[in-house]
């Protein structure tokens, strides 16, 4: 999973880990519920589950909400640090996509 998680109320499941990718899914029960405070290692692809709202909490203080729409992916490269939260009044949820290193096969 990510580096340096801090402790957050949203559930991870991890659905595939090999050695070329590592899959979660990140379930937040209700609004407010967030990831924790983290670090991505390796580049990833989010994947939203369901139309909604995810605000994050950056290094700097500042949070910005971020609107995503069923089935439309984003990328970001490694090294992104900070704390998703559900800015919906539901149960939100996403799947991630970790890049890990490439196979030397």
């Amino acid at each position: 999973m990510c580096n340096d998680v801090t402790s957050g109320t949203a559930v991870p499941t991890v659905l595939i880990d090999n050695d070329r990718t590592r899959v979660t899914e990140w379930r937040f029960a209700g609004q407010g519920d967030n990831t924790g405070w983290h670090r991505h290692e390796y580049d990833y692809i989010v994947v939203p589950t369901a139309d909604g709202v995810l605000e994050i909490l950056d290094a700097e203080g500042n949070i910005t909400q971020s609107e995503l729409k069923t089935g439309v992916p984003y990328f970001r490269q490694k090294g992104v640090e900070h704390d998703v939260m559900n800015g919906n009044d539901r149960e939100y949820a996403f799947v991630e996509i970790e890049l890990l290193e490439p196979s030397t096969a």
